[in-house]
């Protein structure tokens, strides 16, 4: 498995606003929230967040080989010098027990942490309690034997075995050398969902996830413990996969993350709409989310970077990954991107070298000084980054202010990674059913249309619905009387940064 980072920036809500444009035959629409796991004082060396990163990126090999929307409303800042992780609070069990689980697009499945697990936190740096999932308390839990169908399926991979107790085991390792085993279990996952105007708190649907009973390496270290990790990956085992193959959630994510100010963003498994999206499809056979990036441009002119250097294998390529903090491209695309940008400021601003990096003083703003860089893909799909989406300051130089690349240099044959510096204040779909991902630049502290499949693969518009919309609602009604219309209430939800 390539090497994979799980490290994504924290974001914090201001107000998000979801306009919910749904319809649809199963489940309505429900919701989970995001915490901040870090304070925004913590700031840190960008060696740190490379090797940060590492670790995040060693955890991507994590994974076991339509109805209603689930909204996550993030917390965070995509500053890359605040240090945090994505998380969220689940349900499980019977009765439910809450977890803290990191959010990872690298890996499959869901995790936590047993009652009887060896060497794990028994503390948060975090600021969070940490919870133990005890098979023995929950009247709906059950162990995976080895004749499930799942285990089965898992067993072709590496991670998965039958045990002698006839239970379906795992057992994954990271680049980092930290890993974790476990068993899994078949229990209830809690969320809450919303019908026309009305909350319905405490909906369930049974999920397999993995019960840790052994952490080694980072995952023991108590100053950035959760209770597991919430993989969104495309594999069998992933909640995603396992909700939308029951018409529960359709097969769609998306994001959308605030990348000034305070942050904040949001997290939805469903289909954010904007017409300004363009798409790319997804390298086929690939267990992370690959594209096919072509080529780089800086200022409009395409760079001569062989496109081969992009080219997906077994540990290169392109990678869309929101859990990494930073942004890496392989030292083919580095060297002309960052000769580039130079050449066309020099006139403008004093580049250096501060601790390996490139970075410049700049005397005013970055947006009247720097190039616009386009990075183009398979389909005719550009994502045009601003100056502050591939620069980060770093500080002050006098009176000036420090910009350096954000862009890290990683050795030939690696992988190119996208990462929340690149994907902020940008809608992301991520359309796991036609296999593509697209974008488009959006101010995400606004409201968001989202729409709901009618079956695993087709989606509806059913237009901007509100808590006023009873005209359209009745029209919906009318036209398909056998569906639900679920209507997302305008909400402004500020949530305590720990």
């Amino acid at each position: 498995m390539p090497p994979v980072f799980r490290f994504p920036i924290l974001v914090s809500v201001s107000a998000v606003l979801i306009s919910l444009s749904a319809v649809y035959c199963a489940f309505p629409a429900s919701f989970l929230q995001l915490e901040r796991a870090f304070p925004p004082t913590h700031h840190v060396e960008l060696s740190a967040l490379r090797a940060r990163d590492g670790v995040r990126h060693g955890r991507r090999v994590l994974q076991g080989g339509g109805g209603g929307v689930v909204d996550f409303p993030v917390v965070g800042s995509s500053d890359p010098y605040l240090v945090g992780l994505y998380f969220t609070k689940v349900k499980l069990g019977s009765p439910p027990t809450e977890f803290n689980v990191q959010i990872d697009t690298g890996s499959d499945i869901l995790w936590v942490t047993c009652n009887s697990c060896n060497d794990c936190p028994q503390t948060s740096g975090l600021g969070i309690k940490l919870n133990f999932f005890d098979t023995t308390t929950s009247s709906t839990a059950k162990l995976i034997g080895c004749s499930d169908p799942m285990c089965n399926s898992a067993i072709q991979t590496s991670s998965t075995q039958c045990s002698a107790e006839n239970q379906c085991v795992y057992s994954f390792q990271y680049g980092d050398g930290s890993g974790t085993s476990g068993h899994y279990v078949t229990d209830a996952l809690y969320f809450d969902m919303i019908v026309g105007q009305s909350l319905i708190a405490n909906s369930s649907a049974p999920i397999v996830f993995g019960c840790s009973t052994y952490q080694s390496g980072d995952l023991t270290k108590t100053d950035k413990a959760v209770d597991g990790i919430f993989g969104f990956g495309q594999g069998e085992f992933s909640v995603i996969s396992q909700l939308s193959s029951r018409a529960i959630t359709p097969r769609v994510f998306s994001h959308c993350l605030k990348g000034d100010g305070n942050g904040g963003g949001i997290l939805v498994l469903g289909e954010i709409l904007e017409p300004s999206i363009v798409y790319s499809p997804l390298v086929p056979s690939q267990p992370h989310y690959n594209l096919d990036l072509q080529s780089i441009a800086v200022n409009g002119q395409i760079l001569s970077i062989d496109p081969a250097v992009f080219s997906t294998s077994s540990n290169g390529g392109t990678i869309v990954d929101s859990g990494t903090t930073l942004a890496y491209l392989v030292e083919e695309a580095y060297n002309p991107f960052v000769s580039a940008v130079t050449n066309f400021v020099s006139q403008s601003v004093t580049p250096i070298i501060s601790k390996g990096n490139q970075c410049y003083i700049v005397p005013t703003s970055v947006s009247d000084i720097f190039p616009p860089v386009s990075l183009n893909f398979a389909g005719g799909a550009t994502m045009v980054l601003k100056p502050e989406e591939y620069l980060m300051r770093q500080g002050l130089v006098g009176a000036a202010a420090l910009w350096c690349v954000g862009f890290q240099k990683v050795q030939s044959g690696g992988i190119t990674i996208l990462g929340d510096l690149v994907l902020k204040d940008k809608i992301f779909v991520y359309d796991l059913a036609h296999q593509r991902i697209g974008w488009a630049n959006y101010d995400c502290s606004t409201s968001v249309n989202v729409s709901v499949t009618t079956s695993k693969d087709e989606y509806i518009n059913a237009g901007q619905l509100s808590s006023t919309s009873s005209s359209l609602r009745e029209m919906l009604s009318k036209m398909l009387p056998a569906i639900f219309v679920a209507v997302m209430l305008l909400h402004a939800m500020v949530v305590p940064i720990l």
